[in-house]
Formats: structure tokens, C-alpha cells, sequence
């Protein structure tokens, strides 16, 4: 059988790292068993739906290189919900419904102070069709319920969980459609899913209610289709920010916000790929690599910590991986890949390259020196003038200011340095001085 794991999200916002965890997550199964990866644009709420949501979302997940297969609308299947619908009404597993929301709350309020659960009385079901007709004679319009069996527990073995049993007499009958006729997101779901021949559904923990009302509307849709297998599911614990609790940043860190900072794709994939997990973090790993090595038994029950101090760090050890070619558009004007191989290591973003090409090209501000050390540099100058420029001019030049003035160590190599880039620190300077090249090196020894 193929794996089919679809991404559905809401294009009512945009995409934050726990919706990319979890298109992630399904990408990476399908990747894994050389299935298929769907992207469902939820998009029943008319009035939240924004249409630059939809665009932000497919460039995000094209940053990301999570690649789909095919894409939907759920704004253009109304046509095949109301025929679910339909069928649903017939057997009698749908039903309208008048209550107020005011009229449902102080339900729910005399309910508890009884210590009975809060869920709806199905005091709709008692309506006879005189009672709708009268209704609607009104001008009033039903919303409708999903009848729940309660004679059933609701079970299903999860693949992060394990096994899961819900007894439906403690749930209420969800609304599944507005009195205005809009959907809520739960049927239309199933319905897809059905249709989309959708095998896996792998999300957030905070799901799994959902999940034990949506086992039942696939069992009432598949009974008009013979034994079609319901999907199997699978909750992965919800992300924390390293306060140790759900973190309100963690629901606004969207992704345009990463890439704007300068967080490279491969890095938040590296990361998000094995939060959760009990496989380590490794900058190193693909995306093809993560996805060979997907597996749910892998997952943990525990909180996944997400810290934004880690995604720095995986995010410097991808960039010290990245080759000239994926980043030449990057850089600045006149960089080339030597330059970038020796810039390379002292990065965690690439838009420092332009820091250090500075250094390279000047003008630099190099420290105050003390007159001892200004006179070192004038030998040093006058050292940098007679050696060989064309091999390795770093070495030439210290081993003969070590004969010249006794120096090594610190004392030869730091002020060496300072005056030549105007840092304490940087990359190797074996590598950057031929960069920097004979005329400025001596022009700043000499400054």
C-alpha cells in the first residue's frame, strides 16, 4: 500500500515552526516509504482566509524544500460534503440543532455544579419534524450535530501513544456545520482524507480528542464504502519553548521571521526533524538522510524542547557545510569560492560575509598600539616587504619575525593580526593574508 500523509493548514495566518514540525514530520514519512505528500489548504473559513496566507504558505514550504505532490482547496469540494452530508442524514448520524450559544453555556455551568461532565444533553433529538418546521417558519436555521455512538468504546492504536481508548458517553456530539451553512473543520477533514486515499495522519498531541470523534465519522462514511481501512494516526507530544512550558513565542516565530534573521532552511529542518526524538541533532543530516532514517517508533512522550540557542547552533554547523555554489547569490559583489572557503568557518549567518569581505578589501580600524608593539609592526612591515608572496606569506612572514625579535606565541601572532584585520579573532591567517594581498598588508603593517 502507499503512504499517503497530507499537510492541511488553515490559511488564516501564517506558518509557525510547530505547523513546519508537523508538514515536516508527514513529509519525511511519506519521503521515507516512497509514498505521497498532500498539501490541503483548509480554507472553510471564509471570513479568516486570506488568499496572501495561501501564497505565504506555499513559499515557505518551497524554502523549506518540503515538496508535494498535490495540492487541494477544501473551498472547492462543498459540493462533495454535502453529498456526505447527505448520506449522513439519511442514516440518521447527523442532526439538527437550535441552541444558543448562551443557551449551551448555562447548560454547561449547571452541569458542573452538579460534578456531571459538561457535554451536550441531546435535547435536539427530541424535536419532531413539526417542531423543525415551525423553526424554520421562524426564520430559524438549525446548526447540526454528529451523533456519537455510545454504545462502542472508541479505540485505535497510536503510533506515537499506543493504544487509545475514549469513552464516547463522556464526549458531546461536535457541530459539524453552522447554522449560516459554513463548515467546521472536523467532517470536511474525514471527508478528504477518505477521498484523498489518505493513510496516515500524523500530528500534534493536541489532536487526539479529535481524533477519537473523527475514528467514529469515518466508520459512519465507510460503511457506504465497503472495508476502506481508516487512516492510522499518530500524535506527536507538542513542542515547549525552554521556559519548560507552551511557549506564546513558539505560536508568532513564523518562518519569514527565520529566514529574514538569516536562519538557513537546512538547519530548522535538522532541528525540527529530531525534536521529539531519541535520535541526536545533527547539522550534517539532509533532508534525504532524515527521511531515511524516519521512524515513529523513535518518538518520545515527553514535551519536545524547542531552543532557539540550539537552532543557532545547528544553524552556524550547516553554514560551515555550505558550498560556494548554494550561497554565491549571497555574497558580496566580487567574493569568489576561495574566499568564501576561508570566511567560511567564523559564520553564523551568511550575511556576515559581508563583515569579513570588509575586513579583506578594507578600510579596517585596527586598536591604539603602545610604542613597543608599534614598533614591531615596523619590522614586520619591513619583514612583509622581501619575503615570497606567491606560497605561503603568513608562515614566511612570522618564522622571520621570531628570528628578527625573539617573539612567539601571542605576542607574535595577535598584534600581527590585529593590525593586518583589525580583530582579535577570525579566520585562519594562512589563508585570509594572501587574501588581503601584499600592497594593503603592507599598507596597513606600515599605517
Amino acid at each position: 500500500m502507499t503512504i499517503v500523509t497530507r499537510f492541511a493548514p488553515s490559511p488564516t495566518g501564517t506558518l509557525h515552526v510547530g505547523n513546519i514540525r508537523t508538514a515536516l514530520n508527514n513529509w519525511l514519512l511519506a519521503r521515507r516509504h516512497g509514498g505521497r505528500f498532500l498539501l490541503r489548504i483548509d480554507d472553510t473559513d471564509a471570513e479568516r482566509s486570506r488568499e496572501e496566507h495561501v501564497h505565504a504558505i506555499r513559499a515557505d514550504l518551497a524554502w523549506l524544500g518540503l515538496d508535494y505532490d498535490d495540492e487541494q482547496r477544501q473551498s472547492a469540494r462543498f459540493a462533495i460534503y454535502q453529498a456526505a452530508m447527505d448520506r449522513l442524514i439519511a442514516d440518521g448520524r447527523v442532526y439538527r440543532c437550535y441552541e444558543t450559544q448562551a443557551e449551551l453555556d448555562l447548560r454547561r455551568k449547571v452541569l458542573l455544579s452538579r460534578g456531571l461532565p459538561p457535554i451536550y444533553d441531546r435535547a435536539a433529538l427530541n424535536l419532531t419534524e413539526a417542531d423543525h418546521a415551525a423553526r424554520a417558519a421562524a426564520g430559524e436555521a438549525p446548526h447540526w450535530r454528529f451523533l456519537l455512538d455510545h454504545d462502542t468504546p472508541i479505540t485505535w492504536d497510536d503510533g506515537i501513544r499506543g493504544p487509545q481508548t475514549f469513552d464516547p458517553r463522556t464526549m458531546s456530539d461536535p457541530v459539524v456545520r453552522r447554522a449560516d451553512g459554513s463548515w467546521l473543520y472536523m467532517l470536511p477533514s474525514v471527508i478528504d482524507d477518505i477521498a484523498m486515499g489518505v493513510t496516515d495522519v500524523l500530528r500534534g498531541e493536541d489532536h487526539v480528542s479529535n481524533t477519537a470523534t473523527q475514528v467514529q465519522m469515518f466508520q459512519a462514511l465507510n460503511n457506504h464504502r465497503g472495508a476502506d481501512p481508516m487512516p492510522r494516526f499518530a500524535h506527536a507530544a507538542l513542542l515547549t519553548g525552554t521556559e519548560g512550558k507552551l511557549s506564546k513565542r513558539l505560536r508568532s516565530l513564523g518562518v519569514a521571521e527565520l529566514r529574514e534573521s538569516g536562519i538557513e532552511p537546512e538547519a530548522l529542518i535538522a532541528l525540527l526533524a529530531r525534536l521529539g526524538t531519541s535520535d541526536p541533532i545533527d547539522p550534517a543530516l539532509d533532508a534525504d538522510h532524515l527521511a531515511a532514517a524516519f521512524d515513529l517508533s523513535r518518538f518520545g512522550r515527553a514535551p519536545a524542547r524547542f531552543d532557539e540557542l540550539e537552532l543557532e547552533r545547528v544553524n552556524a554547523g550547516v553554514i560551515h557545510r555550505l558550498p560556494f555554489a548554494r550561497v554565491a547569490d549571497r555574497l558580496p559583489a566580487g567574493m569568489d569560492e576561495p574566499t568564501w572557503l576561508t570566511i567560511r568557518p567564523n559564520l553564523s549567518r551568511v550575511s556576515e560575509a559581508a563583515d569579513w569581505w570588509q575586513v579583506i578589501k578594507g578600510p579596517i580600524a585596527p586598536p591604539d598600539f603602545d610604542s613597543e608593539t608599534r614598533d614591531f609592526l615596523t619590522e614586520a612591515a619591513a619583514c612583509a616587504a622581501t619575503i615570497d608572496w606567491s606560497q605561503d606569506p603568513w608562515s614566511a612572514l612570522t618564522a622571520m619575525l621570531k628570528d628578527r625579535t625573539g617573539r612567539k606565541g601571542k605576542p607574535l601572532f595577535l598584534p600581527l593580526r590585529q593590525a593586518l584585520t583589525g580583530m582579535d579573532h577570525g579566520p585562519d591567517m594562512k589563508a585570509l593574508l594572501p587574501l588581503i594581498g601584499r600592497d594593503e598588508a603592507l599598507a596597513r603593517l606600515r599605517t
